[in-house]
């Protein structure tokens, strides 16, 4: 048996099901306000997409490990099964719209949402034009699931609308978001790396299915990121190793074998090159 079948999860995974109210019977959108203080001390994921809209706040969210501060005018997005805490303060005022990841992924394919990108930029400031045009949609989405019978059309192409607002402010805030944009060719790339990580760890792999050479996608990433093609390869290794090593209960061996790896010495070499910790010290911190 496999050792996909023998891990257990650390972490919980929380379903959007779980948040529904007892007058919902559709799980694909949920929308709830937060007021006041909130923590959440432990590490948890879940199973779809969350924009969290701040009006007021202060605090802390910590988003896969990095801690991100809590201001006035903001909007974080989370993915599904990127882990996140938070310690949210006393003046917190925020709203959060859930969206199923079957129904978010039938729009976001047209908004570049890249997962790798997104990991860096998960928090995007609002300039005050912006925010009022979100806090209106996410407003319109609370005032549609009170109605009876509820429109799932209009909410689906409101929710649509915020992701189209929140990738627009984020492209304007971020270079490497108007840059990935503008490159077919990249979009593609940072796609399969999102695709064969685990399987697949050379640069020269991806020019094969991108039909160029390995050295021109370097030139690219370089171009338009700043970054050498091999970054996001080994980002998007490292960023699932961490997950594993804390959500799991696997052994370093197994969690090595798993992203790809066939010596385990090699993978905690590769794990403290890029972390600076091996993963078992990674793992007893945590």
């Amino acid at each position: 048996m496999g050792s996909k079948n023998r891990k257990t999860e650390k972490i919980p995974v929380l379903d959007i099901r779980e948040f529904l109210s007892d007058q919902q019977t559709e799980p694909s959108f949920q929308y709830h306000e937060i007021d006041g203080k909130r923590i959440i001390e432990k590490f948890h994921k879940h199973d779809f997409f969350l924009f969290l809209l701040f009006e007021q706040g202060s605090g802390t969210h910590s988003i896969d490990f990095i801690d991100h501060k809590v201001t006035d005018h903001q909007v974080h997005i989370l993915f599904p099964h990127q882990v996140h805490k938070w310690n949210l303060g006393n003046r917190t005022r925020a709203f959060q719209l859930m969206i199923s990841k079957r129904i978010f992924e039938t729009f976001s394919s047209s908004l570049d949402l890249s997962f790798l990108l997104y990991q860096s930029h998960p928090v995007v400031s609002l300039s005050p034009k912006a925010f009022q045009l979100l806090l209106y949609e996410f407003q319109s989405v609370r005032a549609e699931l009170r109605q009876q019978p509820i429109n799932w059309d209009l909410i689906y192409l409101r929710s649509n609308i915020i992701a189209q607002l929140v990738n627009r402010e984020a492209e304007q805030k971020f270079k490497d978001m108007g840059q990935y944009r503008s490159s077919p060719v990249l979009q593609r790339y940072l796609s399969l790396v999102e695709q064969y990580f685990r399987e697949e760890k050379s640069v020269a792999y991806y020019a094969s299915l991108l039909h160029i050479t390995p050295n021109y996608l370097n030139i690219l990433c370089k171009r338009h990121f700043q970054l050498p093609a091999m970054f996001f390869i080994q980002k998007r290794v490292t960023l699932e190793a961490k997950r594993m090593i804390l959500a799991t209960d696997m052994s370093l061996k197994e969690i090595a074998f798993e992203l790809g790896f066939s010596d385990p010495a090699y993978f905690s070499n590769f794990f403290r090159a890029q972390t600076g910790s091996s993963p078992r010290a990674f793992r007893e911190e945590l």
